[in-house]
């Protein structure tokens, strides 16, 4: 399983910062703009880092779970696209808001489930507790 703690710490950041992005007060005129824009930008990083979170399991029973990690993955970031447009373009920004915030936390839990794969095969490969 290929996973490198800096693409761990670079979600981390990714997730955080997006997280900021949301919480900040919506204002109407250019700050509304603005708002819209690097909240975009911050989807975008998400989306990236996302993408480098590698997964390649060797052992079988891993292999099956990696294959449900990387469709779930795929999922999330055809939920990441799909909100990109309203992002910039809703006139009802709260639902949108709220929506990437449960996005978060989905994301979140698939990068849990990442290493909890990647625990699982270095304790298979080191032989567990025997």
């Amino acid at each position: 399983m290929t996973t490198t703690s800096g693409m761990t710490t670079g979600m981390t950041t990714a997730l955080r910062a997006l997280e900021a992005a949301l919480d900040a007060p919506l204002l109407d005129g250019i700050a509304l703009g603005n708002w819209r824009w690097v909240v975009r930008q911050r989807m975008g990083v998400v989306r990236d880092a996302l993408i480098g979170l590698t997964n390649t399991p060797d052992d079988g029973w891993l292999a099956a779970r990696g294959g449900t990690a990387f469709r779930e993955r795929n999922a999330l970031l055809a939920r990441l696209g799909g909100l990109g447009p309203a992002v910039l373009e809703s006139a009802e920004l709260e639902p949108v808001r709220q929506e990437l915030r449960r996005l978060l936390i989905d994301i979140g839990r698939h990068v849990q489930r990442i290493h909890d794969m990647v625990y699982d095969d270095v304790e298979l490969e080191l032989g567990g507790s025997e």
